[in-house]
């Protein structure tokens, strides 16, 4: 931690600097009395000093807060790349905390059999928790970049100024830059973003984390012996998922996919060029196969001119030669030059596979299975589709469809009620298997818009591979007839043209979850479930949601439902002999599912995980994750590591005596959490009392996303039903209250006839030790000061009291269960995280409490001279709590 202290003492004083430099030391006088206050090296209260500043001065103090928070988090992040760099880092050196060697070596002897089957499959989306803007990413990644010149031993005097001098510019560009989005991105705004990352770091994470893999059985391939396959799939939404978004049409998604194709060819394009560059072995040394020689021999009669060109610049390099013909046909696939482009990945990684066995033949497996194979890993990872594009749409929308043209019908085949034909699994069953009469007339509106997405999916399939867009999750899934109708209408979009559909249940609600094992009971009986699951080898995936379910029952129950469901529906799987994974819809904030994820996989029921483990990443967590090499790495061995540990036979067998032993401690707690989270939020005029006491209806002018902040497209009203669970999670989080993150638990706790059964559970059952160690790190969040103070601007002083005996009864029972005295105690890097954060964090919260107030006060239309330092403020809070939704 010491170079991560000193890296931040070296960029606060540069910050310091520029701040002076423009003429504003008096921001830095304000900033740093309140700082003494909010540390209480000062008597006075900060709310004092907060009450005196007009809105400009709010606004610049403000923005002075959150690039120092931006800067601490660069620094943090900076720390914890350069500690993977070494053995004994903080963060690596174990199977839990990055170095899958270990995780190998406790796995058995068959270790390599199994991380063989292993599948890891991130599934990026566009989900609106990141609140910075990509002009303000771009700035701090160049002020990294200078910070690791300034800090590397080789730099000499002249190169340290010079680091220095380029991160006093930045600093000063990332001053002057505004935190806040002009206008809302668009989904092609988002799914640029996304493909950064890809560029950027995963494409070279990839390869290196597949060397790791290789690295924990001995590092060189065996005679006889081939690499591993590929460990990791790539999914994304960004694109494709439509649920509440009317932004995200059909025209969308194909557009989407397009640019996916055209970042992978341009990818896998540059990486096979330079690999044919670099293998320069000839004839005389490395002869090549016959079948090598036949192939070079066949591509002169398709592509002369082709190869007349690579042969006259590599002459006597056979190898090289068919490399060079490779990426010439990966540049004529991006360019849709027929002829001359692969019909597919397939054929590309067959022509590389034809080298690499021509090589090995020759006695140069190091060749063959050198940087050649980082490539042949990326194109089996990667493809000719970059991410398999996902679908996403709420069942309420194709129940909407299917009543539309089911009244479209002749009238002789129309049901008399479509409302409830639209709900009735074995007529849709039907439509689905044998097609649909014609229709007397043409669908229109959202209607036209879902049979086009159909449509748009099986033509993306025609032209880059069933990968590229073949999953269909159903947004709350509550029957087998939410489940087949996605089939009932594909089959009236295309008819009997060939469309490839992974129809995703995604259970969300309590009720729905605990059913969940029953609706795939009735969907597995239908007949075009039957034929779907023979082509696809009974191969079904299954989504679960932590945001919806917390934002329903709250977070103790949800996450007790969801460990009840995973264990229903693999007894449900194993019935039915099924493959199946299961998707785990997990956000980046604490009420979200959010959390050290290696912890949350160990948790998970026995047969759950089996090799499988796919999961949402979004927002901050993208890039929190994914956007270093060496973190990116680290986090994918990381999650390999657990996926490989967590069903061993040992921890199986002590995960399943736990969930026996403390059956009853968890019931208890369930149970009682559930209702008092109920109790509250059922409380008339709740909603208003939320929204009123915190930065809610602000939240949408942040223009953090494309999708608006509720499913029924407006921004405005005061139903939670409506109101989406990112918006939830971030309102409480700004209002240092965090009660998606542990509301309830106290409760729970407290109807336990003692703790000495919740302290062993902790000990010994995954599941409840997740459960506590979230709501551990929500209340740490937490400030009890801060937090009656927002609620007190809500108008209803029994429901702040209600909320704030929760709150205490909660911080107790857990710090008793724990034995600490304070939360975060016994975990030192978190809490110097949150320690370094929080009186910057605290300043923020004054600042944004005091402007609320002046809003409510005056009125929106009169108080609007604080609405940009409202906006300026939550954007530092997003930066300072960092899992904010």
């Amino acid at each position: 931690m010491a170079s991560m202290l000193e890296d931040l003492s070296l960029l606060t004083s540069l910050h310091r600097q520029v701040v002076e430099e423009s003429g504003r030391a008096d921001l830095l006088e304000i900033t740093d009395a309140l700082e003494r206050r909010c540390r209480g090296e000062e008597d006075g209260d900060p709310a004092a000093l907060v009450a005196a500043l007009d809105p400009d001065t709010t606004a610049r103090i403000a923005r002075l807060l959150t690039v120092h928070l931006h800067l601490t988090n660069l620094a943090e992040e900076r720390h914890r790349a350069r500690s993977l760099r070494s053995e004994d880092g903080e963060y690596g050196g174990g199977a839990d905390t990055g170095d899958i060697g270990p995780a190998v070596a406790a796995a058995g002897p068959d270790a390599r059999e199994r991380v063989e089957r292993m599948r890891i499959h991130p599934v990026l989306t566009a989900h609106p928790t990141e609140a910075r803007r990509r002009a303000v990413a771009s700035a701090l990644r160049r002020i990294a970049e200078h910070l690791d010149a300034h800090d590397d031993p080789g730099s000499g005097p002249s190169e340290r100024a010079r680091s220095r001098r380029r991160m006093l510019e930045d600093i000063d560009i990332l001053q002057r830059t505004s935190t806040l989005r002009i206008t809302r991105p668009t989904p092609a705004d988002e799914v640029k973003t996304v493909l950064t990352v890809f560029r950027q770091s995963l494409i070279h994470a990839v390869p290196r984390f597949q060397r790791a893999v290789e690295a924990a059985f001995g590092g060189d391939v065996r005679p006889g012996e081939r690499p591993l396959p590929p460990i990791v799939r790539f999914g994304s939404w960004v694109g494709g998922d439509r649920d509440g978004n009317p932004f995200v049409t059909a025209e969308v998604t194909r557009e989407t996919v397009r640019a996916h194709a055209d970042q992978a060819l341009e990818i896998l394009h540059d990486a096979v060029d330079r690999v044919a560059r670099m293998i320069t072995v000839d004839e005389e040394s490395t002869p090549p196969t016959a079948t090598l020689r036949d192939a070079l021999a066949n591509d002169a009669a398709a592509h002369p001119r082709l190869l007349a060109e690579v042969t006259k610049d590599s002459p006597n390099e056979p190898h090289r030669q068919k490399l060079l013909v490779v990426a010439a046909r990966l540049a004529a696939t991006r360019d849709e030059r027929a002829g001359v482009a692969y019909s597919g990945p397939e054929e590309a990684l067959a022509d590389l596979a034809l080298v690499q066995d021509s090589l090995v033949a020759a006695g140069d497996a190091r060749t063959a299975y050198g940087e050649l194979q980082d490539v042949v890993w990326m194109v089996q990872t990667f493809g000719f589709h970059l991410a398999e594009l996902e679908v996403r749409q709420h069942s309420s929308v194709h129940r909407a469809a299917l009543v539309e043209v089911l009244g479209l019908l002749p009238e002789d085949e129309r049901p008399s009620d479509v409302e409830a034909a639209a709900r009735d699994a074995s007529l849709l069953d039907r439509l689905a298997v044998d097609g649909w009469p014609e229709l007397e007339g043409s669908p229109e509106g959202a209607t036209r818009e879902v049979l086009d997405t159909l449509r748009v999916m099986a033509w993306l399939q025609q032209r880059w591979g069933r990968r590229s867009c073949g999953r269909y999750v159903v947004s709350f899934s509550q029957s087998a007839a939410d489940l087949v109708a996605v089939r009932a209408l594909a089959r009236l979009a295309v008819g009997s043209r060939p469309l490839e559909l992974d129809v995703v249940p995604l259970f969300e609600t309590g009720a729905d979850l605990d059913a969940a094992d029953r609706t795939l009971e009735a969907w597995v009986g239908l007949a075009s479930t039957a034929g779907w699951l023979e082509r696809v080898e009974r191969r079904v995936e299954v989504m679960l949601g932590y945001s919806d379910s917390a934002k329903d029952v709250g977070p103790a129950s949800a996450t007790l439902a969801l460990h009840r469901a995973q264990v229903g529906l693999v007894a449900w799987a194993r019935r039915h002999a099924v493959e199946l994974t299961l998707f785990h819809g997990r956000g980046g904030s604490l009420g979200r599912g959010g959390g050290p994820l290696h912890r949350a996989i160990a948790a998970q029921p026995t047969g759950s995980v089996d090799g499988r483990f796919k999961v949402t990443e979004q927002g901050e967590v993208i890039f929190a994750r994914y956007a270093d090499v060496r973190i990116a790495e680290q986090h994918l061995e990381r999650v390999a590591s657990a996926v490989l540990l967590t069903d061993s036979p040992g921890h199986a067998e002590a995960r399943d005596a736990a969930l026996g032993r403390f059956a009853d401690v968890g019931q208890v707690v369930d149970e009682a959490s559930r209702r008092a989270f109920r109790d509250l939020v059922e409380q008339p005029g709740f909603a208003d009392f939320f929204a009123m006491s915190s930065p809610l209806d602000l939240l949408a002018d942040l223009r953090l996303g494309s999708r608006p902040s509720r499913r029924s497209g407006t921004e405005s009203g005061r139903s939670l039903d409506d109101l989406r669970a990112i918006p939830w999670v971030f309102a409480w989080s700004m209002t240092r209250v965090n009660l998606p993150g542990w509301y309830g638990l106290g409760s729970g706790l407290a109807a336990l006839p003692t703790l000495d059964g919740a302290r062993e559970a902790y000990r010994s059952w995954p599941v409840f030790a997740a459960l506590v160690d979230v709501a551990e790190m929500s209340l740490a969040k937490t400030d009890d000061e801060l937090a009656a103070g927002f609620l007190r601007l809500g108008g209803r002083p029994e429901l702040a009291e209600r909320v704030l005996e929760e709150l205490a009864l909660t911080r107790r029972m857990v710090l008793s269960l724990l034995g600490q005295s304070e939360m975060l105690e016994r975990k030192p890097h978190l809490y110097t995280a949150v320690g370094l954060r929080r009186p910057f964090v605290d300043m923020l919260s004054h600042l944004l409490l005091r402007g609320l107030a002046e809003f409510r006060s005056t009125g929106e239309e009169a108080g609007s001279e604080w609405h940009r330092p409202l906006l300026l403020t939550v954007n530092g809070l997003a930066a300072g709590l960092q899992n904010t939704g």
